[in-house]
């Protein structure tokens, strides 16, 4: 019983923050989101103030931290934010109390406010928090009463992300890290969405004690993301093509801990072919980057979502957990022997068909198999020669879609901008050679 029980605390994620781990901090409700790396000497510029990271330090995910004034300059100040603003009285009948007012009659002619900046400031120099200057930026518009409450909440949000901007301290995991990518810098993960990922993971059939062969381009997303599901179960193994491996940088954010790590490792597809079991080392495939310019392009990307204000982050920081070590022989030995259970591949720089062409013969028999692909010709071009050559079968092209909807009292209907296209899966399963 203990022993099952250190078992399940040794892969259990922590709850609060530690020296040297990954957090992604949302400023003002996903108006901003940034990668950083925590230390005592670690500084997050919002707006235009420099405000220290320590007392993120021990906190647990999760948490709401708002930008205040002090004796020595700005700080983050934990607090419990109110969900007042979202509620909207409403009659017996459903319908709100102010259903008669209308905005009409407001001019915005830059009058209906009386505060000026010059009393902005000498409010802040006297210590005023940023809830007292929206409260007086509030009670100083002559508008603001005349306004509906849904156009009085809009004023007042508004108002509160320049003078009390909020930070949420969330966990880097899978979907927070795909949303974010993204939102920010959609072509290094290949424009991968987070249902498009969802589905690569489901059709491919990753599950606990699954070894999983993976040709990810998408600077270590879709690694991390299996690593996560095995949950320090089985080994992903991430092949590539020539001598450089493909960057993994997205997957050191994940905090995994060492026993997962060890779970992560790096294997050319030259070393994985065996002359003795009748396969012959693949032909080597052309890409239109070469390996260099790959590597390069994403070394920036921890550095770039850095803060760039990070006070010796190098010196203070603990080092992370090391992934992505060459696959020990013995492991190697028995894929050559029982095969992958699946496969899983996001190469939008290769050619689809090449690749699948010569990686196939690696998987064991009646294994699934997914592949992305942000286009459709790629992948109907590999289905049909999958068909032709009778490789597999239960074959389809996917195209998922997906709306998000704004639920709020009296104001719930899909977003006004969404993303409408998420790339196209092939999934199937492999059958054994004649």
């Amino acid at each position: 019983m203990s022993e099952n029980k250190a078992q399940s605390d040794l892969f259990e994620s922590p709850r609060s923050t530690w020296e040297g781990c990954s957090v992604l901090l949302d400023i003002n409700d996903g108006d901003r989101l940034v990668f950083a790396r925590l230390s005592s000497g670690a500084t997050l510029k919002i707006g235009n103030k420099n405000c220290s990271l320590q007392p993120l330090l021990g906190c647990p995910f999760g948490s709401f931290f708002r930008v205040e004034n002090g004796t020595q300059g700005p700080y983050l100040s934990r607090y419990t934010p109110s969900t007042e603003g979202n509620n909207v009285l409403e009659k017996g009948d459903g319908q709100s109390i102010d259903e008669l007012r209308d905005n009409r009659a407001l001019v915005d002619n830059n009058k209906a406010q009386s505060l000026t900046g010059e009393d902005i400031n000498e409010m802040r120099r006297l210590g005023a928090t940023g809830d007292e200057i929206v409260e007086a930026l509030i009670a100083n518009s002559a508008t603001f009463e005349k306004k509906t409450v849904f156009s009085q909440e809009k004023y007042r949000l508004k108002k509160q992300k320049k003078y009390a901007p909020i930070v949420l301290l969330r966990r880097p995991f899978t979907r927070s890290i795909c949303e974010a990518y993204l939102k920010k810098y959609p072509t290094r993960i290949g424009f991968l969405r987070m249902d498009t990922l969802s589905l690569l993971l489901s059709m491919a059939n990753v599950s606990a004690n699954s070894d999983v062969l993976v040709v990810d381009m998408v600077g270590g997303l879709l690694t991390g993301s299996v690593a996560e599901r095995l949950g320090g179960t089985g080994y992903v193994c991430n092949t590539y093509i020539g001598g450089s491996p493909y960057p993994m940088d997205i997957a050191r954010i994940f905090n995994f801990g060492d026993e997962i790590c060890k779970r992560i490792v790096r294997s050319p597809l030259t070393d994985l072919f065996s002359v003795q079991n009748g396969l012959q080392k693949p032909d080597r495939i052309s890409s239109p980057v070469s390996m260099e310019e790959v590597s390069l392009a994403s070394e920036n990307v921890i550095s770039d979502l850095i803060p760039e204000s990070t006070s010796s982050p190098v010196i203070k920081m603990s080092k992370p957990a090391k992934l992505g070590e060459k696959a020990p022989q013995e492991i190697i030995s028995s894929w050559k022997e029982h095969g992958f259970s699946c496969l899983i591949i996001a190469a939008p720089e290769l050619d689809t068909w090449s690749l699948v062409k010569e990686i196939f013969p690696l998987m064991s028999s009646s294994a699934p198999f997914a592949i992305y692909h942000q286009y459709l010709q790629p992948l109907a071009t590999c289905m049909h020669n999958l068909q032709l050559g009778k490789m597999a079968i239960g074959m389809q092209i996917s195209e998922p879609w997906l709306r998000e909807y704004q639920v709020l009292p009296s104001r719930t209907h899909p977003c006004m901008q969404m993303n409408a296209f998420g790339g196209y899966i092939l999934s199937g399963t492999k059958i054994s050679p004649n």
